[in-house]
């Protein structure tokens, strides 16, 4: 969830690291009774998300400045359409710029590149998720946007479920015990509520893991044939997630198999910035 006091902690920070002793060009250039009016132009198509951050860059610069967000968060826009509208003291309009546009521009990317996975899959009841794989101290704020891009996020941290990867079960089943019995131990250990996912890497391992009473099975780079296999053996006994070499020229295929959700790193990791601009009129 993105809340409020988290989005003025992270963009406080922001503004401190861009004008940590104000703004000199600002300052020294631009008259003290100036008042700005910018619009948040689109330069190319895609969703918005991020309209409370970009709001924050600037009232938390200046309180006197006012922005009307027209474009809602969630909402695919096109060439030319104004998303905000920003006025006040042109001083801090100009000092609040480059933050706001640098954290709307990143989540409108992130929005826009996953309502195009989505669209991918939007004929199977596939969900595709995002991951851990986020920018530090950014995640909230990308996770937010790819629900503003019709995608599900996966667990927020490494607090909220229990997901064993690979390394995990090497060191659990070192001291020789098999792999279910080490599993069931350890569920045993938990909280009621804890959801337990298992990442298998050959479809050899699934029953074992199965037995072992998981809510979620992740089929890390399988092949389309090894998932559809996967897919039967599971047979609805747990929930499928699939995993690894996931693109948009891939996810399509990969959706058909009838797995259930589908993490994509990408999501987040790999989103280019929207080009949108801030066009400036000055008041004097």
């Amino acid at each position: 969830m993105l809340t409020a006091a988290h989005i003025s902690r992270v963009v406080q920070a922001a503004l401190e690291e861009d004008a940590p002793w104000g703004d000199l060009t600002s300052s020294s250039l631009i008259p003290a009774d100036a008042v700005a009016t910018a619009d948040l132009i689109a330069r190319e198509p895609g969703v918005f998300s991020g309209g409370a951050v970009f709001a924050a860059a600037f009232t938390l610069t200046d309180p006197a400045v006012h922005v009307t967000q027209t474009v809602a968060d969630g909402a695919a826009f096109d060439v030319g359409d104004v998303l905000a509208t920003v006025t006040g003291p042109a001083r801090g309009v100009l000092t609040g710029e480059r933050v706001a546009l640098n954290f709307v521009q990143r989540m409108s990317g992130i929005a826009t590149l996953t309502a195009r996975y989505v669209e991918q899959v939007a004929h199977t009841g596939a969900r595709i998720a995002d991951t851990r794989k986020t920018t530090p101290g950014l995640r909230a704020f990308e996770r937010h946007a790819v629900r503003c891009g019709g995608g599900h996020n996966h667990r927020f941290s490494l607090s909220d479920a229990v997901m064993a990867k690979d390394n995990h079960l090497a060191v659990l089943t070192a001291g020789g015990a098999p792999v279910t019995q080490a599993l069931q131990g350890a569920i045993a250990r938990l909280p009621h509520t804890a959801h337990v996912e298992v990442e298998v890497d050959h479809l050899d391992q699934i029953e074992a893991v199965l037995a072992a009473g998981v809510d979620t099975i992740m089929l890390d780079n399988f092949t389309l044939e090894h998932l559809r296999a996967g897919v039967e053996k599971i047979a609805g006994r747990a929930q499928i997630e699939a995993s690894g070499g996931v693109d948009l020229t891939s996810v399509r295929a990969i959706a058909e198999t009838g797995v259930d959700v589908i993490s994509v790193g990408a999501l987040t990791h790999s989103a280019p910035a929207l080009d949108l601009g801030l066009d400036v009129r000055i008041e004097v």
